[in-house]
């Protein structure tokens, strides 16, 4: 299949999910009708060639293996409520409607509907609308990939036993689904940014996609200040997508990138929304993010970065919202602080009390890594740095945390 065939399926995949849904109103059968839908494009188009309407084409066949389905379930409640309201739907209607239909962004709501937890809500999400496969969702929410399977399949018969309907909700009720569709897209960016396991460091696909709806959502409230800040986070950091890696496609980090090769229009564009969301006054997570992403972009060069700034608002961020990534961010832009109060010692002791929250985690044993180099210890380094590699999914950050510690071992030869 060829890459184009291959985006475009995943791009249009949350949009025919979402119009079996709202057709149909069954979640769980339009995932599976969806999925076979793919498979037979999949199948079909490197042969035949991509359809005039191709999300018209994946809707056809999506409802016509939907009635399929009913009829071979016999053990479904309503069964013939459901065929003979399948059945007599115009399906034809499918391959005339306009392309430009896209429910995505109401499908992410109805995922995130009131009888769900967050815990429950953020998951379906990203294997409804973010193209996730269970594994990359349980990697993002650091559990087993069976616990989050169960979770998932829970979720998604809370929302048929509530009997939600695919629609439009109320201001008040989607004023409380829109924190969980904050994080839903926040980490759907993040693994397009930077992918929790594969050959690629990178989905663009998936980076964005998230920064597409965002930018849908901020069209719908653009005075909500996390939405503005979400939306700023995520150009701000888009912005160094092609200096993140070599031609081979090797981890380049941020201190090493080549910033003329940061995107100048999104960082305008990122800072502005920034700037204007921190004047409602009425902090979040993401503006504070959005706020560390803008003091990078404002550098020149690594050396030139305002790391006290930083460093203090990471430390308002946890404050705000308290996460034990934020604390791993702010441990390094400590180390990072030169002077009272900073310095690598000062950003290990920080870490320290984060083993009983992330354990092992690879990022967790580079960010002591990094800090014991800038302390020079290199021989403790290097093998917190080969732990680290031994414990990555993603091969571009396997690749990396190697080398360093192959560079650190050298040295102290």
């Amino acid at each position: 299949m060829s890459d184009y065939v291959e985006g475009l399926l995943r791009e249009l995949a949350p949009q025919v999910l979402g119009a079996l849904v709202r057709r149909y109103s069954d979640f769980d059968d339009a995932e599976d009708a969806t999925q076979e839908a793919l498979l037979a494009a999949a199948l079909q188009w490197p042969a035949s060639g991509v359809p005039d309407n191709p999300r018209g084409w994946l809707i056809t066949v999506g409802a016509r293996r939907l009635i399929d389905l009913v009829r071979s379930d016999a053990a479904r409640r309503l069964r013939e409520e459901r065929e003979a309201r399948l059945a007599t739907a115009d399906i034809a209607q499918s391959a005339t409607e306009p392309a430009s239909t896209d429910d995505s962004l109401a499908l992410m709501f109805l995922c995130c509907h009131p009888v769900l937890t967050p815990a429950s809500a953020i998951p379906l999400t990203l294997r409804a609308v973010g193209g996730l496969s269970t594994a990359e969702i349980a990697a993002a929410f650091l559990v087993p990939e069976a616990t989050m399977a169960q979770r998932i399949s829970r979720a998604k018969r809370r929302i048929a036993d509530a009997g939600a309907r695919f629609e439009e909700p109320a201001p008040a009720e989607a004023a409380e689904r829109l924190p969980s569709v904050l994080h839903t897209l926040y980490l759907v960016f993040n693994e397009g940014y930077a992918s929790s396991a594969g050959a690629e460091l990178a989905r663009r696909e998936l980076s964005g996609e998230a920064i597409r709806l965002t930018r849908s959502l901020y069209a719908t409230v653009p005075e909500d200040p996390e939405v503005t800040g979400l939306l700023a986070l995520m150009l701000l950091t888009d912005a160094r997508r092609q200096a993140r890696t070599t031609a081979a496609g090797a981890l380049i980090p941020l201190a090493d990138q080549d910033r003329s090769l940061w995107d100048s229009a999104l960082i305008e564009e990122g800072t502005r929304l920034i700037s204007a969301a921190l004047t409602r006054r009425r902090l979040g997570e993401y503006q504070l993010q959005a706020a560390v992403a803008a003091v990078h972009a404002e550098a020149p060069n690594a050396e030139a970065t305002d790391w006290p700034r930083i460093a203090a608002l990471y430390a308002l961020h946890e404050r705000t919202a308290p996460n034990p990534v934020v604390t791993l961010n702010r441990a390094i832009a400590v180390a990072m602080v030169e002077g009272p109060g900073g310095g690598p010692e000062a950003g290990l002791e920080l870490l320290a009390g984060l083993d009983g929250q992330l354990g092992d985690h690879h990022r967790l044993l580079a960010a002591r890594a990094h800090l014991h180099e800038l302390a020079g210890r290199g021989e403790v380094a290097a093998a917190l740095y080969a732990d680290a590699a031994a414990r990555a999914t993603s091969q571009p950050e396997r690749d990396h945390l190697t080398l360093a510690a192959a560079r650190l071992t050298a040295q102290s030869r």
